[in-house]
């Protein structure tokens, strides 16, 4: 089987945010599981608020530059706050500029379907963001991505998430780890399916 290709970002700009601190999390459990992760900043990919007048002057540089990103994996890992009991705008912005049409004239939701993510979610509070899980997991679903049954909210995260990539609570670290893992596993076994079919058509 091909090396499954995934790529990984935070819902959050802010310095120090405790989601792009889980990012780290989540991209090493998909690595331990066989992924190769690619881990990007969204403050690197700035866009402005989706607006037919800008995309019909010309898409950004930046959300080609996503769509390309997309093209090229196999999957999608996201660490998201909660904001208002939602996902930040931030993360809705970046999925919309996605899914805007190619330079080909081909359909961006098309870079989506077919493809497995996974999703985690840290806040300061006792629910760890797990409001945000339920919006995004369905945005994601309507786009065309299998999303994992397996998700981890951490709560009091300020506690528990003290820098990049660590997470110093042992059972949230094997749980965050799982959902990485749950998500090569899955493009696993559509890989084995697909060649299954290709061998016997």
């Amino acid at each position: 089987m091909p090396t499954p290709r995934l790529l990984a970002f935070a819902g959050s700009l802010r310095q120090g945010s405790y989601n792009r601190r889980l990012i780290h999390v989540l991209a090493e459990g998909a690595r331990a599981a066989g992924a190769q992760v690619t881990l990007i900043e969204l403050r690197d990919f700035a866009l402005p608020i989706y607006d037919g007048d800008i995309e019909a002057d010309g898409m950004p540089e930046n959300a080609r530059r996503l769509q390309a990103l997309m093209a090229e994996h196999d999957g999608l890992l996201v660490s998201t706050p909660e904001y208002n009991g939602s996902m930040p705008a931030l993360v809705k912005n970046t999925l919309d500029w996605i899914s805007r049409p190619l330079e080909s004239g081909r359909s961006g939701v098309t870079l989506f379907q077919d493809k497995v993510a996974g999703i985690v979610s840290a806040s300061p509070g006792p629910l760890g963001g797990l409001r945000s899980l339920l919006v995004l997991r369905d945005a994601l679903a309507k786009l065309g991505l299998l999303v994992v049954p397996q998700q981890v909210a951490v709560g009091q995260a300020a506690d528990k998430l003290t820098d990049y990539g660590v997470l110093n609570d042992d059972r949230l670290r094997t749980g965050v780890h799982g959902v990485g893992a749950a998500v090569v596993r899955h493009l696993g076994v559509m890989n084995s399916t697909v060649d299954r079919k290709g061998a016997t058509a």
